[in-house]
């Protein structure tokens, strides 16, 4: 066996399940060749989005944190027509990579990226929206976690699918005494999840081609 089987199972899924895609493969070539940090979804990851967000027939989905626009994809390819993701980015460089892979994919049309701090688009969101988001993923700063789930309750609805990776943290969530902020931010929102009536959750571990990490995702029950 491999010394991290998990990677080459991650390997064979994705070579059964997950074919190649011209527009999904280019926008990470282009993200690398950019100098982009290398913590895009992986393609099973970004292909579980793309079910979620199908079976729960978003139409409408806000996405915090884009990077260089590859789960971007594979949320917008969920869409019915006439629906939209709006993406936030607060790296100019990210966001520049971003809506050239956006337009080679041909989504320029059902993404609005918003280049800015994501605490201080989102206000501006909430004022200019008449209506909640169907789904909403979280893959920003992880401190910033508590935060960005606080917005993303203003901006769910009864039925919202809110999903928040990276939050197993290599198992370091554990750690109380961590001085690491991601960490720290990662504990305080469960903390926030644990005590909010407003939602029903769990969070899942993952083991694959990018390491020991996991997932939450939560069904606002009760409007927010």
């Amino acid at each position: 066996m491999p010394e991290t089987p998990w990677s080459a199972v991650d390997q064979y899924i994705t070579d059964l399940l997950v074919p190649p895609d011209a527009a999904l493969d280019a926008a990470l070539l282009e993200s690398a060749a950019a100098g982009l940090p290398a913590i895009s979804v992986t393609p099973n990851q970004g292909k579980l989005l793309q079910l979620i967000a199908r079976i729960q027939g978003a139409r409408d989905i806000l996405e915090i944190g884009t990077l260089g626009g590859y789960s971007t994809i594979w949320l917008a390819r969920a869409l019915p027509a006439g629906g939209r993701v709006v993406t936030l980015e607060s790296d100019p460089k990210h966001a520049s990579v971003a809506r050239a892979n956006l337009a080679r994919a041909g989504l320029e049309e059902s993404v609005e990226l918003r280049l800015g701090l994501a605490l201080e688009t989102l206000p501006l969101i909430a004022r200019e929206r008449g209506r909640p988001f169907d789904l909403i993923f979280i893959d920003a700063d992880k401190a910033g976690i508590p935060k960005y789930f606080a917005w993303a309750l203003t901006l769910s609805r009864t039925g919202t699918v809110i999903i928040v990776d990276n939050v197993v943290r290599n198992g370091a969530v554990i750690d109380a005494s961590s001085a690491d902020p991601s960490v720290q931010g990662v504990r305080r929102f469960n903390e926030m999840l644990a005590a909010e009536p407003r939602v029903s959750a769990t969070t899942i571990q993952t083991v694959g081609s990018k390491g020991y990490d996991g997932f939450t995702i939560m069904l606002v029950t009760k409007g927010a």
